[in-house]
């Protein structure tokens, strides 16, 4: 099962999506306040079972919010961002080499986000 873990920074709050393995599979931005946060992860768990908008090929198909966009980053690697019904991005993945492991990523957010534990770091 996986887990969100709430971390401070120097200049707030984010969170981290941790699958079962502990590995990160999605990443918030800095929130100025821990309860910022919690809604953020809120985002994160009512926005999940949106579509996947794949931006790395000609002529792709837009989708409505909420939804997962796949894009190139400029290291050439593949990642993922979600976005809120308001199209504000909620959560981001790292940069994979291959697109399959961008897709898995996202699976893996839509699968643990539900369930997943907040815990504080």
């Amino acid at each position: 099962m996986g887990k969100f873990v709430i971390k401070k920074t120097a200049t707030g709050t984010k969170f981290d999506l941790k699958a079962g393995n502990g590995e990160v599979i999605a990443t918030s931005e800095v929130y100025n306040s821990e309860a910022a946060c919690k809604n953020g992860i809120e985002s994160v768990r009512n926005c999940c079972a949106g579509g996947v908008e794949d931006q790395t090929v000609e002529g792709y198909e837009t989708l409505k919010h909420p939804k997962f966009e796949v894009y190139l980053d400029k290291k050439g690697e593949y990642r993922f961002r979600l976005k809120a019904r308001n199209g504000e991005i909620i959560a981001t993945g790292e940069g994979y080499k291959a697109k399959a492991g961008c897709l898995n990523g996202i699976e893996s957010v839509k699968k643990n986000a539900p369930e997943a534990e907040v815990v504080e770091e």
